[in-house]
């Protein structure tokens, strides 16, 4: 049964990645009335909101879009930050509402930058911890425990993830059609392929669930399988 469930989440994953992918090029086809480029959405939307301290990047890849509290930098991918259409200003304005909770202290934001390095150290030694925990799961019950404790960390991650994204989209989309960079159906598309982006968070995280589950039942059932 855990199978299924795994394969099912796999499916659901693959197919919220793939209506992602589609939804933004779609909407990379769509151009804005203004004639502004994702980095200029960015730019307006920090300088309305009072944020002068933020610099904008380019990085490479697509859909590496992300807001980095660390050294103040709202990176955009090359898809995003040359051009001028509805999924760049959504993007664009998404990461800027990151920035936004920063700057008005957000409690998940900041929870979650405080989880980030508690995360990185669990990741570091969890597959081995859990290794360990497999191979001597009928002697002891100590690794497996420490595990899934390590698990635990991530899945909480992933959980204080979700709200922090939809409030970021939630605040990009109010800020997108007040400042009238989008307008009926352009704002319903926008709207849109922030939610497709939503999903894969909400996947992420009843994978991770799963995934803790099925740990749990490992050790409070005695099996390995």
């Amino acid at each position: 049964m855990i199978y299924i469930i795994f394969l099912l989440i796999t499916l659901a994953s693959w197919l919220v990645q793939r209506s992602l992918t589609s939804k933004f090029e779609k909407y990379s086809r769509v151009p804005l009335s203004a004639p502004l480029a994702g980095r200029d959405v960015a730019q307006l939307m920090l300088s309305q909101n009072g944020v002068n301290d933020v610099a904008i990047m380019s990085v490479g890849g697509s859909l590496t879009d992300h807001y980095n509290p660390a050294n103040q930098t709202v990176n955009l991918s090359q898809p995003v930050f040359a051009a001028n259409s509805v999924a760049a200003a959504a993007v664009a304005a998404h990461e800027c509402g990151h920035v936004l909770q920063h700057k008005y202290g957000y409690a998940m934001l900041s929870l979650r930058t405080k989880l980030v390095p508690i995360v990185s150290f669990a990741s570091k030694w969890m597959s081995w911890v859990l290794l360990a925990g497999i191979l001597l799961i009928q002697v002891t019950q100590v690794p497996m425990m420490i595990a899934v404790a390590l698990f635990g960390l991530t899945t909480l991650f992933s959980l204080v993830t979700l709200p922090v994204e939809v409030d970021a989209s939630r605040r990009a989309i109010k800020w997108l059609e007040t400042a009238g960079i989008t307008s009926g159906q352009t704002t319903d598309y926008a709207r849109d392929a922030l939610k497709a982006a939503a999903y894969t968070y909400v996947v992420s995280a009843i994978g991770s669930l799963a995934t803790l589950a099925y740990y749990v039942l490992m050790i409070f059932g005695g099996r390995r399988d």
